[in-house]
């Protein structure tokens, strides 16, 4: 298909309460949105990698800026056949993954909408019903946090718990306590060491589905180390850039999970690599999340619905926007979301012009 034209946004959302992590708090998002135009169909992507390089080292203004100077010039008239030539045209820039995910988002939106398929399926989705898990960051107290979890037992299907320096172990095990039937899981955002390995192995006893990101953010060797010292899977976030990181982490025994991010992987293509991959040597998978729009969640949904996705996703709770035609909404009473099997594209139905007021910088083509 022919990109006729292009648009790149970047985006401001306030959160109505700050997102707050090992490597520190969030109270604005500014989230880089990405349009393809091919005859008349226009095809949306999203990359979020944060205000500020805390999460991974690229961040918002540099995904705006890699995109707008380098990769929208050499595909501005191309005919682009797959999501592999794009990747391909991308390829002389090293690492940059969320600023290479955006196009490769918006080109698999566009791609099923003129194959007059729905995205879930066309990237070999079979799961109509991804489930969502609950998600809470540190809290002012304890006390506040079991009451968040108390609102979501009946319904969560797993709980994930930002988990770091001053909010550790005393709050997991009160947890624990509380609901010793809940699935429950840490994620410590490249928080510790190895020598911390006495407090993981009496993490191990407290029965978590799986430590997320324990160590260092670009670390496969240490993971592998920890993982053989404890019971506990270990899942890879911020190390997992690559489907070649994927599979030098399989070799070495580095995780039983991947967490698939469609920022930090560098869009659907990479992840369908990774995908394959997972399902070869036995990889758990599931979908995380970056404070997306419903852009991006759309996406995050579609990826959701593969095979290889054993565990539930990061696809957060519905919440109202302009920007979006089509909200996302649960299935009544559940934390799972049922996708359409006729509509084409992601389903995402995007309304720029009535969030004005939030695009911060944009820039077009064509």
């Amino acid at each position: 298909m022919k990109i006729d034209s292009l648009s790149i946004y970047r985006y401001e959302t306030k959160l109505k309460q700050p997102w707050i992590t090992a490597y520190g708090a969030d109270y604005t998002v500014e989230q880089v949105l990405f349009c393809l135009r091919s005859g008349g169909v226009e095809g949306w992507g999203e990359s979020s990698p944060l205000n500020h390089p805390t999460y991974s080292p690229e961040y918002s203004k540099d995904v705006f800026s890699v995109n707008a100077e380098l990769f929208a010039p050499l595909i501005i008239g191309k005919d682009i056949e797959s999501g592999e030539e794009l990747q391909k045209i991308f390829s002389f820039v090293k690492g940059h993954y969320f600023a290479k995910s955006g196009f490769d988002l918006a080109w698999w939106d566009l791609a099923s909408k003129l194959a007059g398929v729905p995205m879930w399926k066309f990237i070999g989705g079979t799961n109509r019903h991804p489930e969502s898990g609950a998600d809470f960051g540190f809290q002012k107290s304890i006390d506040e946090l079991l009451e968040k979890i108390d609102r979501v037992k009946d319904i969560a299907p797993r709980i994930k718990l930002k988990f770091g320096p001053g909010w550790e172990l005393d709050v997991l095990k009160e947890v624990r306590k509380t609901f010793p039937k809940l699935t429950f899981h840490i994620d410590c955002n490249s928080a510790y060491t190895l020598d911390d390995l006495p407090m993981f192995r009496q993490i191990d006893e407290l029965g978590l589905a799986m430590i997320e990101q324990p160590l260092a953010n670009d670390d496969l060797i240490d993971h592998a180390t920890l993982q053989k010292a404890i019971q506990t899977p270990i899942c890879l976030d911020e190390s997992l850039v690559t489907p070649e990181k994927a599979r030098k982490a399989i070799q070495i025994g580095s995780c039983k999970f991947f967490n698939l991010k469609t920022g930090r992987l560098g869009g659907i293509t990479p992840i369908l690599r990774t995908c394959d991959l997972a399902r070869e040597a036995g990889i758990g998978c599931w979908v995380g999340g970056m404070l997306e729009t419903g852009i991006g969640r759309w996406a995050r949904l579609a990826v959701a619905s593969r095979a290889e996705v054993t565990y539930p996703s990061d696809i957060g709770a519905p919440r109202p926007s302009k920007l979006l035609r089509t909200p996302l909404e649960f299935v009544p009473g559940t934390m799972h979301y049922d996708l359409d099997e006729k509509r084409p594209g992601s389903g995402a139905d995007v309304d720029i012009e009535s969030v004005r007021d939030r695009v911060l910088d944009e820039f077009h083509m064509g």
